[in-house]
């Protein structure tokens, strides 16, 4: 079955990607190898303050969206957002199919594949609606 939506909700330990269909949801979960810490700069001491990021686990999620039409990306802190970035200068196709990128917290599952099915029929709306008036 084809699944063309997905969300990945995602910390720097894990990532819980759902890909789904109108009646249908595959999970699937990415653990971090080298999980990266908010780390606080201390004045005088070389190198400090900077984030060694797991790329593969970028890459892992990365993998899990193939063949998805749309996603959308969410979690509590910076992981996200530096997955954005690494997608953004090394994976432009994905880049491409990102249709949002939100903050949130711990949501269950079901909240998570609701969310997102809530989300794209509001942009399937918007798009038909832009389609219907003459809007791009």
């Amino acid at each position: 079955m084809s699944h063309s939506h997905a969300i990945v909700w995602m910390d720097s330990r894990e990532a819980h990607v759902f890909r789904f269909s109108a009646d249908d949801v595959e999970r699937q979960r990415i653990r971090s190898r080298n999980p990266f810490r908010k780390i606080h700069h201390k004045a005088g001491v070389i190198g400090a303050g900077h984030v060694h990021l797991d790329h593969k686990y970028f890459e892992e999620i990365a993998e899990a969206l193939s063949g998805v039409q749309e996603w959308l990306l969410t979690g509590p802190g910076a992981a996200k957002d530096e997955l954005a970035r690494h997608i953004e200068q090394h994976l432009p196709h994905l880049e491409h199919t990102l249709c949002g990128l939100q903050t949130c917290d711990h949501p269950t599952d079901g909240q998570l594949v609701d969310q997102a099915r809530w989300a794209f029929k509001s942009i399937d709306r918007m798009r038909s609606n832009s389609v219907t008036t003459g809007q791009a």
